[in-house]
Parts: structure tokens; sequence; C-alpha cells
């Protein structure tokens, strides 16, 4: 039998409200146990525990020990559920030297101040980014002009809920109409228009003016591996300081990084500089931004990037070219080698990232053989030697890469009236024009 000196006052109360509603359920059809030899309270509580036992006997042994601090308990009607353990390795992970050409240095200064930047949101920050002149030097920069804005990329993995938590904590980097909308219309914004991010420009923090998007981890990565708008892949072919590592985006980056390098080697000729694969490089994302010919954007921003980060681009390709067969690269030497025949532009072009691929492939759609439809493997190779015997194909490709980044370039850029208001686009553009007619003049 049941102790019922163990049940605390509000177990047996419950136990009273449950037991008068067995003849509704009796009458209901529910099939009800019950032991005529025992009290009503032991009938309730046989009825309703968690694991319904017979009724025992009445034993004259020692009620047996307390249990250990590590035993969990199993048996008892009323204990509560343990919480759960969270797994061990909630995130994959990577070996350590993995992708250790993507972590570029920085002055000590440059990185206690990025790293508290980005410690200060409250809302969670899975893979942070900073770049752009205001992290790494440019030619042409003016030491007379104000300190230019600190730009950084943040990926989330939830943007509703990080957009709800941080403009709880910073209401000021929303424009009114977003903060009358709410989290779920900026996320909406966000995903539907442009490249996928969520701009806050003009942000002052810790006596810094920065300028930071908002972009979910799924975007990035689809971005990174496919190359479905090239704008954040775009932005992180150049030289970039990772404040806050993931490993899904480390792997995911290298891939970005080899597929530039590819198609870098494809607009190139069989002999080459280190300074024109970084400019090609550096320029794959620039090629049909429409600010490149409005004047909205510096026209010699791949050169005045490339000049000043000679060294950050060789640290972070010198590995990944190197491991490219058909590249030849004599350590100290600055020119480059490649194997220019059909055979090696072939391998290049198949394993470009997904939207390339497929748009060169409608390019030369006329190339397909019409008597074999199948798509075997050795009908889609020579589907692209044909393709890299053509005479125009750096030009081709240089045109396909233009079509991905304009459409999501132009809208990012309509989005900038939503995202950062009318008063801050507008002092934003006129910044872009002011660097642009200093560059002409210049």
């Amino acid at each position: 039998m049941h102790r019922l000196g163990s049940l605390s006052p509000s177990a047996l109360g419950c136990s009273k409200q449950r037991a008068a509603s067995l003849p509704q359920l009796q009458r209901s059809g529910h099939r009800t146990r019950t032991t005529p030899s025992l009290p009503r309270p032991s009938v309730i509580i046989a009825c309703y525990s968690t694991e319904t036992e017979l009724p025992r006997p009445i034993s004259s042994s020692p009620p047996p020990p307390p249990p250990s601090p590590n035993h969990r308990s199993t048996s008892s009607a009323f204990s509560y559920p343990q919480p759960r353990r969270a797994p061990a390795q909630v995130h994959p992970s990577l070996p350590p030297s993995f992708g250790r050409n993507q972590l570029l240095s920085v002055p000590d200064e440059t990185k206690q101040k990025l790293n508290s930047i980005v410690s200060s949101f409250n809302a969670p920050i899975r893979y942070a980014f900073a770049y752009g002149s205001g992290v790494f030097s440019q030619t042409g920069d003016d030491t007379g002009q104000p300190k230019p804005m600190m730009d950084f990329i943040f990926a989330v993995s939830h943007p509703a809920h990080w957009h709800s938590i941080n403009m709880a904590q910073n209401p000021s980097h929303y424009p009114l109409q977003a903060r009358a909308l709410g989290s779920s219309f900026v996320s909406h914004v966000q995903r539907q228009y442009g490249a996928g991010v969520w701009y806050c420009t003009y942000i002052p923090i810790q006596g810094e003016l920065i300028k930071y998007g908002v972009v979910s981890m799924d975007t990035l990565c689809q971005d990174l591996l496919e190359w479905d708008t090239l704008y954040v892949s775009g932005r992180m072919h150049k030289p970039i300081r990772i404040v806050k590592d993931d490993a899904r985006v480390r792997l995911t980056q290298q891939v970005n990084l080899v597929s530039a390098v590819r198609a870098s080697l494809l607009m190139l000729s069989e002999e080459f500089s280190e300074h024109d694969l970084w400019s090609t490089i550096a320029g794959l994302s620039y090629s049909g931004d429409p600010r490149m010919s409005l004047p909205g954007e510096n026209p010699h921003k791949v050169r005045n990037i490339v000049s000043a980060q000679h060294q950050q681009f060789h640290e972070l390709y010198v590995r990944l070219i190197r491991g490219i067969p058909g590249v030849h690269w004599r350590e100290g030497s600055g020119t480059i080698k490649q194997d220019a025949s059909a055979k090696h532009r072939a391998s290049l072009l198949r394993k470009l990232p997904q939207v390339p691929r497929d748009l060169m492939r409608q390019r030369f759609a006329h190339l397909i053989s019409p008597t074999q439809p199948d798509e075997s493997d050795s009908d889609e190779n020579a589907f692209w030697m044909k393709v890299a015997d053509e005479k125009d194909l750096p030009t081709r490709l240089s045109m396909e890469l233009s079509t991905i980044i304009r459409g999501p370039a132009l809208s990012q850029s309509l989005k900038g009236l939503v995202t950062a208001g009318p008063v801050k686009s507008t002092r934003y553009a006129l910044a872009k024009m002011q660097k642009w007619w200093t560059s002409g003049s210049a």
C-alpha cells in the first residue's frame, strides 16, 4: 500500500480532483482500473501515477538507503523528468590547420576594437567578419579625410529572432518604419529582396562609425558554394578579418576561394603575373556592379585594393593556387604559368560553382551534339572540351558573372532606402559620389 504521508498537500488535492472525474470517465467509455480492497486515495494514486503497479503487502524490512547523488530515480510516480544533457559537440569541427590561410592578421589595436564591437551585441552571432578600408588600408586613402567606416557582416541562424533582440537593444539602428513594423517585417525584406542582407549604416559604437549587414547562415553558405548572387561571396574573395569563426563557414569559404582562383585562371593567359591574378580575383564581384558604371563607386577601387593589400592576397591564395593541377608557381617568382590545353580548361569549367556553370552551359548550348542527348560523363567532358576551345571564353565567362551580380547588387542598393532610411541612404550615396569625384580629379 502506498503511504499517503509521503505525498504533498498539492498532490493530494490533485488526486481528489481526478477522483471526482472518475465516474464521468466511466460513463464516457474509458476503462479504469480499481482495487476494491484498497482505500480510495490509494486507488487514485495507483490509477494516475506514471507507473501503475499492483498493491504489494506491507514489508517489515527496513527502508532502503537513500540514493547516491549520481543515481537517477525512474520509479517514482511524482518525480520530474531530468533535463537532457546537451550534446558534447553541437557544431562540426575542423582540424586546427584547416583554412589557416583565412586567418589574416591585423594590428592588435584593430583586433581588440573589432572584437569589442562584435561582442557588444546581445543577439547571437554565429559568424562575423570585417572588411573594407576601415580594416585594411587601400591606396589613395587620404589621412586628411574623416576616418572610414568599419564594415561588418554578421551571419545569424534565425534573422527574425536576431532582429527582435537587436531591435530591443539598439532601436536607433533601425529606421522608423522598420521599428513600427517589427522584426518579422525586417527579416522578410532581408530575405526576399536583394542579396539577402539587411544593412544598418552610420552606427556609432565605441567611438567608431560602423556599417553592418545581417545575413542568414543558409543564405551565406549557399552563396559561397553556388555563387547565386556573388554579393557576400564576392566580398569574401578579398582580404577580410574574421572576428567570430564558424566551422561551416570556414569550410564553404575555402570552396569559395578555390572557385575564385578557377574562374580567374579561365580569364587569364598561359603566363601572367601575381598582380594580374589578384586584380582578376578582386574584380570578379565588381564586374556587374552598377555602381562601377555610375558615380557611385571609385573606378580605381580594384587597383587601390590590390596595391595596398598585396601581401594579404598572397597569404590568402598562395597555398590554394599551388594545389591546382596544371598551375606552376615557382617559389619567389612573381610569374605564374598554367596549362593552356583544352583539357585543363575544361576541368576548370566543370568545377565552377553551379550558377555560373549552368549559365555557361546555356550560353554554349549550341555545342551540344544532337546525336547524343544523354548526359553521360563522356558526353559531358566532350561538351566542356568544345567550350574550352572557344576563343571568346574569357569574355563570355565575364559576361555571365556580370549577369549574376547585376540584379542582386542593384536591388540591394535600392533596398538601402528601406533598411537605412532616406536620410542615411542619401548621406551614404553622397559620400560615394564624393569618392568618385575625388578619384576622377586625381
